[in-house]
């Protein structure tokens, strides 16, 4: 079988790579910067730099896994006002890669970033062996995929509207006016006066004794478990597998969010295996089955 050629877009690098369906290798990986705030001709490329590196053949079905908004049927940019992206707002990326790439595609299945990672989770990773599994990814948000028998869903009982954690709400107002890097940047600020600190630093305060920096983190996953648990319920999750650049701070974290939680007999929580691969994976896997 051949190699799977792959792009996974971050707000501030595109990752392409080929993967190996046979046994879930990830060979040829190149990582690229990436300015989200560029105008619409250096985003695409970018994305076509990161692509043409990889040595696959013509005429190959591609797995592009990019994060919210977007229309992954269409392959169609509906960034506005989130502060990434915006110049390809309305652009039919799909038709731009298929024209650009120099391999020529013969077709793109576009997904979601956090639906790619949970699913190569559960193809090659934590999940695997789960029949229904939810994947939350903490970076500068809140990301979630959900999966029932490796299919991606945002339709079953508990699932948010479009299988998306972020139109959640807790306290009243959006999960990530709690929960996102900059929701925590802010609260910090507001309570010690420091507006530098990024949630890495704090999260290295609050491990050093300091009251201000625990009081927000706590209060940030206490807010994250409170805002999932019935989602999480009303699914039936038998596993639950974070991931994303908050995760380096788990052992912190982690007791705060079951607090959240409050379910003792919640289903496994676990930190992803193969977090750098897991979207590669997880795209790769969804282009096979002939999705998008």
């Amino acid at each position: 079988m051949s190699a799977v050629p792959v792009l996974e877009v971050g707000g501030t690098h595109v990752t392409a790579a080929l993967v190996d369906a046979g046994g879930w290798v990830v060979s040829q990986a190149t990582r690229v910067h990436l300015d989200s705030s560029a105008d619409a001709e250096h985003i695409l490329g970018t994305f076509v730099e990161a692509g043409a590196a990889l040595r696959s053949t013509a005429g190959a079905r591609w797995g592009v896994a990019m994060p919210d908004p977007f229309d992954y049927a269409r392959g169609t940019a509906t960034f506005q006002g989130v502060g990434k992206f915006d110049a390809l707002h309305g652009m039919d990326v799909g038709a731009a890669l298929m024209q650009r790439l120099p391999q020529r595609p013969s077709a793109i299945a576009f997904l979601n970033d956090a639906d790619a990672f949970i699913l190569g989770e559960w193809v090659h990773g934590a999940a695997a062996g789960h029949s229904r599994c939810v994947g939350i990814t903490l970076g500068t948000g809140v990301g979630s995929g959900w999966l029932v028998d490796g299919r991606i869903t945002d339709s079953e009982p508990g699932v948010p509207p479009l299988g998306r954690a972020h139109h959640l709400t807790v306290n009243g107002a959006a999960l990530e006016e709690t929960v996102s890097r900059r929701a925590i940047r802010r609260a910090y600020a507001a309570t010690t006066g420091d507006e530098q600190a990024d949630v890495r630093e704090i999260a290295a305060r609050a491990r050093g004794g300091e009251v201000s920096a625990a009081a927000v983190l706590r209060h940030a996953f206490c807010s994250l478990g409170a805002a999932l648990a019935p989602a999480i319920r009303t699914f039936g999750a038998d596993v639950i597998v974070f991931g994303g650049s908050m995760t380096a701070s788990w052992d912190l974290l982690e007791p705060w969010w079951r607090d959240g939680l409050d379910w003792p007999d919640a289903p496994p929580v676990l930190l992803a295996a193969d977090p750098e691969h897991a979207g590669l994976v997880g795209a790769a896997r969804y282009a096979l089955d002939g999705a998008g």
